[in-house]
């Protein structure tokens, strides 16, 4: 008997390794325009983006490209790096998402649990807070593509997580009730809390390693979600066997 209907995932850091592919694409930039600069501290401001500029984007109080400048450019202020103008932009990312892309790998647990949810008969589908031709190449080229029947992104609606409508719409996509789907992101706020907020059954993957933002024991009880820390545990959790006669 299966407990829900569909899975939604989250892709960036749930199906997708990005922690290591921002790595690659900054320490590619900063070779460039900051050499010597420390990567790992770079990393862990530009995942922080303690400006919530990509908040903002996911809002639709940004563009794409504004939010991705200012980042950039605070980065360089913070490490010593030169001002970006427009013109400049360009080529800085230009040369980020070429080296962005080249570190896109799919998470090793991530293939196996969604051929084995859709053996089951459990609706497969993603809601990301990026643009959906950018996952949809991204989910192509590590391999994952086929096997996601929907892709919700920020653009859909304009929008994105932790709106309650973007939940609703991407269940309506993949034709399931959102009390009957599973939503799973590597993200305790707008993931498994928004999630469960918009009627979904919220679950937090809590993958082994630094955070993004760092979380408090207090806040993990308080969001009263389910925690799994791989993806392999996820179909033990939403399908249990039939009971005898």
């Amino acid at each position: 008997m299966r407990a829900v209907d569909g899975v939604l995932f989250d892709i960036d850091d749930t199906l997708v390794e990005t922690r290591a592919a921002f790595r690659v694409a900054l320490a590619a930039v900063l070779d460039r325009y900051v050499p010597g600069a420390d990567v790992d501290v770079a990393l862990a401001m530009w995942r922080a983006d303690a400006g919530g500029h990509y908040r903002a984007y996911t809002r639709g109080e940004r563009t794409q490209r504004e939010q991705r400048m200012t980042r950039a450019n605070e980065l360089h202020a913070a490490l010593g790096g030169p001002v970006l103008d427009e013109d400049a932009y360009d080529a800085w990312d230009a040369l980020f998402d070429d080296a962005f892309a080249s570190g896109w790998t799919a998470h090793a647990d991530a293939d196996a649990v969604l051929v084995r949810l859709l053996d089951a008969g459990i609706r497969v589908g993603a809601l990301t807070n990026a643009g959906h031709a950018h996952q949809t190449a991204k989910l192509a080229r590590v391999g994952l593509g086929e096997r996601l029947e929907v892709l919700v992104g920020v653009d859909t609606l304009g929008y994105g997580k932790p709106d309650p409508r973007v939940f609703l719409e991407a269940c309506r996509r993949l034709g399931t009730a959102p009390d009957r789907t599973a939503y799973v992101g590597d993200e305790l706020d707008v993931d498994a809390v928004a999630a469960q907020r918009a009627g979904l059954v919220g679950i937090w993957l809590d993958r082994p390693g630094p955070r993004r933002v760092p979380v408090t024991d207090a806040e993990i009880a308080a969001a009263d979600v389910t925690v799994i820390h791989t993806l392999a545990d996820l179909p033990g959790i939403l399908t249990r066997p039939p009971t005898g006669t």
